[in-house]
Parts: C-alpha cells; structure tokens; sequence
C-alpha cells in the first residue's frame, strides 16, 4: 500500500484596506475552494477560516488535492456566519493575477505556500 499524502498548507496573509473595521464581530472571512468554478456556480468552499485583524493570517493545513482557489470577503453587518453568501454590500477580494479570473494556487507535499489577497472596499457582494 502507498503512504497516505500528507496534507498540504496554504497560508493566506489578508491586506484589507477598506473603511470597515475588522474585529472579533466584523471578520474577514477567507475561503478555501477546489474549483475556479466557484465564481460562477457558488459552489461550497472545501474550508473557511476568519481573522480580526486587516492584515491577517489564516492558515490551511491537511488540503488534500493541489491547485486550490482563495477569496475572502468582510463582515459588515457582524451577523454573517460565512455558511452563505456573504451579506449584500460585503467587501470581496481573491486571489488572483486577473481579476476577476481567480489564480490557482499549486501546493506541494512538504512545503507551505503563501500568498496574500488584497482588496478594498472597490469589489462589493450583489
């Protein structure tokens, strides 16, 4: 029998720098997905984690398949749970070297990738 892969890790460093303040109530939200798809379909991110800081740093660990997708958007009503759509007028940012086409993050076994989502208050949920 082959090894179980070990899991891989991505750490996503926030920048936001939006007139909203992020804290334990008003989070910034960052998605993890296995698909560019989730743009267009919504389908539901593979991972969620939050931070209460603008220049934040969530950590995924144990991902099970490479490349990934990552987008993160920001609370501002301090009632979203990230288990829907982000709440009408929230801040949306990704990862992405063409925006609006999200970048695919490749992760390889043993290494931890990072990389850093900018966004502001320019991008906002329907």
């Amino acid at each position: 029998m082959a090894p179980a892969q070990q899991g891989l890790t991505l750490q996503v460093q926030m920048h936001y720098t939006g007139s909203g303040t992020v804290d334990e109530t008003h989070k910034i939200y960052v998605a993890l997905w296995d698909s560019a798809d989730f743009v267009d379909h919504g389908a539901p991110p593979i991972a969620v984690k939050s931070t209460t800081s603008k220049n934040g740093t969530v950590t995924f660990s144990d991902i099970q398949k490479s490349p990934v997708y990552v987008s993160a958007a920001y609370d501002p009503t301090g009632q979203w749970d990230a288990q829907s759509e982000p709440p009408k007028g929230s801040s949306f940012g990704m990862y992405s070297k063409a925006p609006p086409k999200p970048e695919a993050i490749n992760i390889a076994p043993g290494k931890a990738v990072k990389v850093t989502i900018s966004f502001d208050d320019s991008n906002k949920a329907p």
